[in-house]
């Protein structure tokens, strides 16, 4: 149980990061407000999952999924680059998220 939290809080901070580019400088209401939200939940869930496993490797995978997500996301939202790099970049990190979990 605690992974899938940490998994739903990790997706919540994909949530905040993208949200941060519709606030517009935090000068957008409705944006501002689900982004503050999306960050307060992210972190509930976070702490939640510290529960019952070990902080290193949580904090590290909640930090993957927002890294991995927020920039395909970019890629997708904002047509930021898709290289050959970025996307090794990425796969890297996913590889790394998957090993934290199978070894904790």
């Amino acid at each position: 149980m605690a992974w899938t939290i940490l998994i739903l809080a990790g997706l919540f901070e994909i949530g905040w990061a993208i949200g941060l580019k519709y606030t517009d400088g935090f000068t957008r209401i409705t944006p501002s407000v689900l982004t503050a939200v999306s960050m307060v939940i992210s972190v509930m869930l976070l702490g939640l999952a510290l529960r019952e496993l070990p902080v290193g490797s949580a904090y590290a995978v909640w930090t993957g999924i927002g890294t991995v997500g927020t920039a395909l996301l970019g890629m997708y939202l904002f047509a930021e680059p898709a290289t050959v790099i970025r996307l090794v970049c990425i796969g890297l990190i996913v590889s790394g998220i998957g090993g934290l979990k199978f070894l904790t």
